[in-house]
């Protein structure tokens, strides 16, 4: 599955008591959102940066509208030329395929945002606290 296949997909909603992904599940799928970083195995974590406010306004905007058509809401931090994007399913405390779908679908929006400046990494990343 690639990360175009996984923005094709729609989110399903999760049921009280489903389990989070194991840490194989989220190894097996965070390859197709390359620049995410993986947070203690329980959240994905984005920083996009662009040109100026307006820019990173309008994203936030983009990203709101695919969260309520997708009803899987990010929490989301805007500042002057910086949207900061953080994922997990909230009803099972921690990643669901629905995360990984809705960092496809932003990584969709934002690649045609004017003004998004290019990515200091290219390979995904975890953070320490998830190793060990």
């Amino acid at each position: 599955m690639t990360t175009a296949d996984l923005a094709q997909r729609r989110c399903v909603p999760c049921r009280s008591g489903t389990p989070p992904l194991t840490p194989e599940e989220i190894a097996g799928l965070t390859p197709q959102v390359p620049h995410w970083t993986v947070e203690e195995h329980r959240r994905l974590r984005r920083t996009y940066r662009l040109k100026d406010f307006a820019t990173a306004l309008a994203l936030v905007d983009q990203i709101g509208a695919v969260a309520e058509a997708e009803d899987h809401h990010p929490d989301l931090s805007l500042a002057w030329g910086k949207v900061e994007v953080l994922l997990w399913t909230h009803k099972i405390g921690g990643l669901s395929e629905n995360d990984f779908i809705l960092a496809a679908k932003i990584d969709a929006l934002a690649a045609s945002a004017p003004g998004l400046k290019p990515e200091a990494a290219t390979s995904s990343m975890v953070s320490s606290t998830a190793r060990g």
